[in-house]
C-alpha cells in the first residue's frame, strides 16, 4: 500500500507539471497574438489596467519580466502606484468665496440685454427685489465676461425699437412686376405701406417710371390731411433705396413723420414689408400673367381685398384683419373665388 505522504507528493508534482504546461501554452499563445498585431499598440481600458496592476503587483518585477508580453513590468508597476495614489487622493476645496449661482448670472445678462439703460446699481436693486444679492463688482464682472458693455454704451436693438413704437410704426417698400403690354414686357414698380400693429396694407401706387416726381406724389398722398395714413407722430421705416431721396424724406419729415432708414443689406430690419412682398408674389402674382396695366391694377386690388377680409394672419393669432361678425355654426360651406380661383375663401351660408 502506497503511503499517504508519497501519494500527496506525487499528486502535487503532477499538478505543478500541468500548471507549468498551461502557463507555457498561454505564454506562447500571447506571443503569437502579439506577433499578429505587427507592432500596433494594444488599447487597454481603465478596468483592464486595474486588473493587470493588481495581479502584477503580487508577482514582483522578476516574474513579470519573464511573463509580461503585452506591456512592460515597469508599466504594470506604475499602474499599481497610480491606483494607490488615487485611493488616497481627496477632492480639493477651492478657498475663498463660493461661485456665483448660475441663476444669478442668467438674470444679470437678461436684465442688461432687456434694459440697455440699466446700470450696475439698477440691476443690483432688481436682483434684490426677487431675493438675490450680488455686489456691483460681481455684476460688472459677469457682464464683462459676456461681452456686454456698460449702460451708456449698449446699443438699442431693432426689436426693442419696434416694440417701443409699435402702435405708430409703418413700413414702406417697393416691389417689381413684369407686365405684358403692347410694347412687350414692362417692369412696374409698386409702392405700399404696411401698418405693423394691424398688418393693414395700403397699396399707394404703381408706375413703370419711379422717378422723383412719382415719389413726391406718393409722399404727398401719404401725408394728406384727409386720406393720408401718415400723420404727425408716426414713424415710417424704409430701406436705403435711392428712390427714397433726401427731398422725399424731407417732405415726409416736414409733415411730422419720422423717417427711419434700415441699414444696408439688412432686409430683416424691414421684415414685415418683406413678408408682404413674399405673400403677394407667391399667392398671387407668380400664379398668373398680368396682361396690361388694367389687368395688373385689378389684380392688386383683388389681392388687397382678399388680404384684409379673407386671409388669416399668423401675426394676428390667425385672425382676419377685417374680422367678420359671428359666423353661423350650421349651413352649407361655400367658396368665394377671386381672380378665377387663384384666391379662395370658405364660409358658411347664412
Amino acid at each position: 500500500m502506497i503511503p499517504v505522504h508519497l501519494f500527496v507528493t506525487s499528486l502535487l508534482a503532477w499538478l505543478h507539471g500541468e500548471k507549468h504546461k498551461v502557463v507555457k501554452y498561454l505564454r506562447e499563445e500571447n506571443r503569437v497574438l502579439k506577433a499578429q498585431l505587427d507592432g500596433r499598440r494594444v488599447r487597454l481600458t481603465d478596468d483592464d489596467r486595474r486588473r493587470l496592476a493588481v495581479l502584477g503587483a503580487s508577482l514582483g518585477r522578476r516574474i513579470l519580466a519573464e511573463l509580461a508580453t503585452i506591456v512592460t513590468p515597469d508599466t504594470i508597476l506604475r499602474w499599481h502606484r497610480q491606483l494607490i495614489a488615487r485611493k488616497w487622493t481627496y477632492p480639493k476645496r477651492r478657498p475663498g468665496r463660493p461661485a456665483v449661482l448660475p441663476e444669478i448670472r442668467r438674470l444679470v445678462v437678461r436684465m442688461a440685454t432687456d434694459n440697455p439703460t440699466w446700470g450696475y446699481t439698477r440691476i443690483q436693486g432688481a436682483l434684490k427685489n426677487i431675493g438675490h444679492r450680488a455686489a456691483r463688482s460681481t455684476i460688472a464682472t459677469i457682464l464683462k465676461h459676456q461681452g456686454i458693455p456698460p449702460s451708456g454704451e449698449r446699443p438699442t436693438s431693432w426689436h426693442r425699437f419696434l416694440r417701443a413704437h409699435w402702435g405708430a410704426l409703418l413700413a414702406a417698400d417697393l416691389f417689381t412686376t413684369e407686365v405684358w403690354t403692347f410694347r412687350g414686357l414692362v417692369t412696374y414698380y409698386t409702392v405700399f405701406v404696411i401698418e405693423l400693429h394691424s398688418r393693414r396694407v395700403h397699396i399707394v401706387g404703381s408706375t413703370p417710371h419711379p422717378n422723383e416726381a412719382f415719389m413726391f406724389q406718393i409722399a404727398r398722398h401719404l401725408t394728406d390731411a384727409t386720406d393720408g395714413v401718415l400723420h404727425e407722430g408716426r414713424v415710417l421705416i424704409c430701406d436705403r433705396d435711392r428712390k427714397w431721396s433726401t427731398g422725399v424724406r424731407h417732405l415726409l419729415e416736414t409733415s411730422g413723420v419720422r423717417v427711419v432708414q434700415t441699414p444696408y443689406r439688412a432686409p430683416n430690419c424691414n421684415a414685415h414689408a418683406e413678408r408682404f412682398v413674399r405673400s403677394i408674389k407667391e399667392e398671387c402674382l407668380n400664379r398668373l400673367i398680368p396682361l396690361g396695366e388694367r389687368h395688373f391694377r385689378r389684380t392688386l386690388a383683388e389681392f388687397a381685398a382678399h388680404y384684409h377680409r379673407e386671409r388669416n394672419h399668423h401675426g394676428l393669432t390667425n385672425e382676419l384683419i377685417d374680422g367678420v361678425g359671428d359666423e353661423p355654426s350650421s349651413g352649407s360651406v361655400r367658396r368665394r373665388q377671386r381672380l378665377g380661383g387663384v384666391l379662395s375663401y370658405y364660409y358658411r351660408a347664412a
